[in-house]
């Protein structure tokens, strides 16, 4: 069913050659102004940082603007993961045998214990987590946490494991 407006002939002329606002002619120089930032940033930027990059550049407006104008464009930040390169496999350095091979089934407490680093991401920095692991009771019988990954933070586990006092057989 169409419907009918009832808009005067000269009114809707008018309307349909009026000129932009002062908003939206600013509006319109800032939409590109973002497209430009956010593509530099291979599609990475939020309204924040969106908002750093134009200051920068000496164009002052609210988050909320920004916000609102990126989303008026569909532009979607993309979540990046956080990466951290925690294993140097190209060196000519003694390794360790497998004693396991693959076999993690244990008797017996204390007679097989495994260990690991993870890495976590926090407020403050990348922090290690050392641990070290009974098989048996798949419990953690130690661990050490720290700002590096260094042979200490290892024996530092190793040592509240107790294995000066519990070594596994």
């Amino acid at each position: 069913m169409c419907q009918v407006l009832k808009v005067s002939r000269s009114a809707f002329y008018e309307w349909l050659h009026q000129v932009p606002s002062k908003r939206e002619q600013e509006d319109l120089l800032l939409k590109e102004k973002i497209k430009e930032t956010f593509s530099k940033s291979r599609s990475t930027y939020g309204h924040r940082r969106v908002k750093k990059e134009l200051k920068k550049q000496g164009i002052s407006s609210s988050n909320n603007r920004i916000r609102r104008l990126m989303k008026e464009l569909n532009l979607v930040p993309i979540q990046t993961r956080k990466y951290k390169a925690t294993t140097n496999s190209k060196h000519s350095l003694p390794v360790a045998p497998n004693l396991l091979n693959k076999d993690f089934k244990a008797d017996a407490p204390c007679r097989k214990w495994v260990g690991d680093i993870s890495y976590l991401s926090t407020e403050e920095g990348w922090l290690y987590l050392a641990t070290i692991i009974d098989l048996f009771s798949r419990k953690v019988v130690g661990w050490a946490l720290g700002d590096r990954m260094t042979k200490q933070l290892v024996i530092d586990a190793m040592n509240q494991a107790g294995l000066t006092t519990r070594t596994p057989l």
